[in-house]
């Protein structure tokens, strides 16, 4: 029993580390806000497969992207392969992982991996910024509800997103957001809408 104990504790370590890590860049894609990703220089291995579960990739002029795991001989393991094959056409996936070859940003930007390029860091950040207080504008539940709607529909048929839409509105929507829309739309004032409620934390350490 022992022996049989030893064989398997290997393994299984690894594939609890590995799950933690898989949930630690998928926390990224659940969050309830959007998540915008600056990419400057070089971002590689695990920098992908964090990118991956981002809402909006921004990146410089000279980033570049690169599946590098192939090169040591090994798999991406961490979330790359079942998000990027959503983010770029197939054939693209398939040559960048099978070489594990540099991915540039220009690449990047006419396949719609990334949204938008910047000459420098500083134009990076401050496009980032930009456009973060551009959706922080906006009603905090519906950009929550956006993000959770497109996700849902990404992954299912035309008709189950439709039907999901219609039980998210007929659960979620709010009659004084709606109203505050429409005031600081037309005033051409920011509206003042109300927070996300906090999350109760359900972990058994508390």
């Amino acid at each position: 029993a022992k022996k049989n104990e030893k064989e398997l504790q290997t393994p299984q370590n690894f594939m609890s580390f590995l799950s933690f890590l898989q949930d630690s860049i998928s926390s990224l894609q659940k969050a309830r806000i959007p998540v915008i990703c600056a990419i400057q220089g070089g971002c590689i291995g695990g920098g992908v497969d964090l990118i991956c579960s981002a809402d909006i990739r921004l990146a410089t002029n000279d980033a570049f992207f690169s599946i590098r795991e192939t090169k040591i001989g090994m798999v991406a393991d961490v979330g790359t392969f079942p998000r990027i094959v959503k983010l770029l056409p197939e054939g693209i996936v398939k040559e960048l992982a099978f070489t594990g070859r540099n991915f540039s940003s220009q690449e990047a930007k006419e396949y719609g991996f990334v949204n938008r390029l910047y000459e420098s860091h500083e134009a990076l950040i401050e496009g980032a910024l930009e456009i973060a207080n551009e959706i922080a504008s906006n009603s905090p539940a519906a950009v929550y509800g956006c993000k959770k709607v497109i996700d849902f529909s990404r992954d299912h048929t035309i008709d189950e997103g439709l039907e999901w839409i219609n039980m998210w509105n007929a659960s979620m929507l709010s009659q004084s957001e709606l109203m505050e829309g429409f005031r600081s739309y037309n005033e051409k004032t920011d509206g003042n809408f109300a927070e996300l409620p906090k999350l109760k934390d359900h972990s058994l350490n508390n």
